[in-house]
């Protein structure tokens, strides 16, 4: 076995090492990720952003190497088991993500989010390898350590920060990443910079205060990508009618409604799924892991000629771009406002009053870019040994993002 190399359009030639991490490369799993976009419905502002979750992974793993090569650099030891358990763990740190990120979590999976799903998932990937080289006679599974560092548990801090918290290579790559793809500025960060101002201090990691400015840089950056493309209203609104159509197809499933739908999908549909159905070797994760976007536009492809008439409207205005449109709300709506909205759909539609909410739906969106609550900051490490958070050095982000939680709220509503 040699190593491989990918060619990247963020960073290059990327080295895939020979041994565990292959292995784990290839396993169903991850190659998965090749069919999750990584931006979900952002083509539909952007057309650019048709970027998998693959490549955002591998594009993260190779940023790992590059800090773990850095920090070796700085006179911190990390040994080889430390590295390939690392790299694996920024692999699979975005296995368990959905089709089209939250949409099957908001309409067809009760109490479970995709956290607990990677972990199931890296627990079942385990498993695999460690069956597949029974002969090697594994006391432990092939990826512990990986697990270990994922969930925090590893003896050393930095590993697990560098894979999870508020400055982390998942971060760096995303940012980097979404920015080229969606074909706006305002992502563009110095990964490699902010990687050499890591230091490691008694197992944790900080930022070297020469760092301060880029750590200022990649902060406001996060923050404006966030508005201008993750929480972009039009993004918005076409992930809530995937969500409304979603809801109506479970709806209709749940009163013995048959519905087309892959076989993945329609285990879903056709079943209530629970944190309690997921564990390593059941069902609804192997099931879990064959659903990709493919299988959800398929069926709603299908369902365009659905005789129920609320699933076959919201199908093909989404199909056909005819996406909710989209007011800015100074208050929440009142209950005159949304019975005139009931009352419209229902004259105009044809359809039963208790329909109608499936086309308009009231939205908050939030989103602070930073938090300075203990145990997950972003801390600066100075030459005489002082410690203070980033927060406390800098007086532009105090002023700009953390004295208030920005909040927009939206009315979506189906166009007649």
């Amino acid at each position: 076995m040699q190593n491989i190399i990918i060619n990247d359009p963020i960073f290059g030639f990327i080295t895939v090492p020979k041994g565990i991490i292959q292995d784990v490369l290839a396993h169903p799993y991850v190659q998965r990720l090749k069919h999750i976009r990584q931006l979900g419905l952002s083509y539909l502002v952007y057309p650019g952003a048709v970027h998998t979750r693959f490549s955002h992974s591998l594009g993260a793993m190779h940023l790992m190497k590059e800090a773990l090569d850095i920090i070796q650099t700085k006179g911190t030891t990390v040994y080889p088991s430390e590295i390939n358990a690392t790299m694996v763990a920024i692999l699979l740190h975005d296995i368990g993500h959905a089709p089209f990120s939250h949409v099957l979590e908001k309409s067809l999976i009760k109490d479970t989010t995709h956290e607990d799903i990677s972990l199931l998932m890296m627990k079942q990937i385990n498993e695999d390898l460690r069956k597949r080289n029974e002969s090697m006679l594994f006391k432990y599974g092939p990826i512990d350590e990986s697990i270990a560092i994922f969930q925090g548990n590893y003896l050393r801090p930095f590993f697990h920060q560098l894979i999870s918290s508020q400055l982390d290579v998942d971060r760096l790559d995303y940012l980097s990443r979404d920015s080229f793809f969606c074909g706006v500025t305002e992502g563009n960060i110095s990964s490699s910079r902010l990687l050499k101002m890591i230091e490691i201090k008694d197992n944790k990691m900080f930022v070297g205060e020469k760092g301060v400015y880029s750590v200022e840089k990649f902060l406001l950056a996060r923050r404006l990508m966030f508005w201008q493309v993750y929480l972009h209203k039009t993004s918005v609104a076409a992930e809530q009618m995937l969500v409304n159509i979603f809801h109506r197809a479970k709806q209709l499933a749940q009163h013995g409604e048959e519905l087309f739908a892959p076989p993945a999908l329609h285990f879903f549909l056709h079943k209530d799924i629970t944190k309690q159905n997921f564990y390593v070797g059941s069902e609804a994760l192997q099931q879990y892991a064959l659903l990709d976007d493919n299988d959800i536009l398929c069926a709603v492809k299908v369902w365009m000629q659905h005789r129920d008439k609320v699933l076959s409207t919201l199908s093909q205005a989404f199909i056909h771009r005819h996406l909710f449109k989209t007011e800015l709300l100074s208050e929440p709506l009142n209950d005159e406002q949304k019975e005139d909205l009931t009352n419209k759909y229902t004259l105009c539609l044809g359809i039963k009053r208790e329909d109608a909410s499936y086309f308009f739906a009231e939205h908050i969106i939030s989103k602070n870019v930073y938090s300075d609550k203990t145990g997950d900051s972003i801390e600066i490490l100075f030459k005489d040994g002082r410690i203070k958070d980033i927060a406390e050095e800098s007086d532009i982000l105090h002023a700009c993002t953390l004295q208030d939680l920005p909040q927009k709220r939206y009315l979506f509503y189906y166009k007649i």
